[in-house]
């Protein structure tokens, strides 16, 4: 399945999962779409089968687990290297997620979480020893996230 081949059921499918997924049901979305519940699971699992849908991912308050500190660490990867140190970064205990930039100096930002600043500094020299160096560390204090407005046939 490719971009193109998206029509309105689809991406409002899509809408309404990356909203809530937990809370989403098959059914719900015919109602709103006025279709049958199968076709919308049918749907569902197409979308999956080609990795349009890759996953259902949680939404974790790391600060009520147990894990204040939320950072994004900026990081240079030497340009043949960035792939396979991007990866490599995910087997660094406290990593929770990884980009690659495609472009510029800092092409690689690293999410952390830990439970205090020396969990940071252990997080970072462990990246360093990848072979990552760490350009700048931020703290998060909060994150957003909305569904892809584009996906909302329901108007």
């Amino acid at each position: 399945m490719r971009t193109e081949d998206l029509d309105e059921l689809d991406e409002f499918i899509l809408h309404e999962l990356q909203g809530n997924a937990r809370h989403t049901s098959a059914s719900t979305i015919a109602e709103q779409m006025d279709v049958a519940a199968s076709t919308v699971r049918n749907r569902i699992r197409q979308l999956e089968d080609c990795d349009v849908i890759r996953g259902y991912p949680l939404d974790i308050d790391y600060e009520l687990a147990g894990y204040p500190l939320h950072t994004i660490i900026l990081c240079t990867a030497p340009m043949p290297e960035r792939e396979t140190l991007a990866r490599e970064a995910l087997d660094v205990s406290g990593v929770v997620a990884v980009r690659e930039i495609m472009t510029g100096e800092q092409n690689v930002h690293v999410s952390v979480v830990g439970t205090d600043h020396d969990d940071l500094s252990r997080i970072g020299q462990d990246l360093n020893e990848l072979g990552l160096e760490v350009v700048e560390e931020e703290l998060i204090r909060n994150e957003y996230t909305q569904s892809y407005q584009r996906f909302d046939c329901s108007e």
